[in-house]
């Protein structure tokens, strides 16, 4: 039987934690009004809005 890679998973873990504080602080650092764009689908265009 194979031994458990610890030492992978808890790198793992560093990493995802890392990716979700860097999103945290993106976040906060955006202008209030302003959201990411990855979070709102984004509406189609209406023509009659050009005008």
């Amino acid at each position: 039987m194979a031994k458990p890679n610890y030492t992978f998973e808890k790198r793992q873990k560093e990493i995802a934690k890392k990716k979700k504080q860097e999103e945290k602080r993106l976040k906060k650092t955006a202008p209030q009004g302003e959201q990411p764009q990855d979070d709102l689908p984004q509406p189609p265009a209406d023509p009659a809005m050009a005008v």
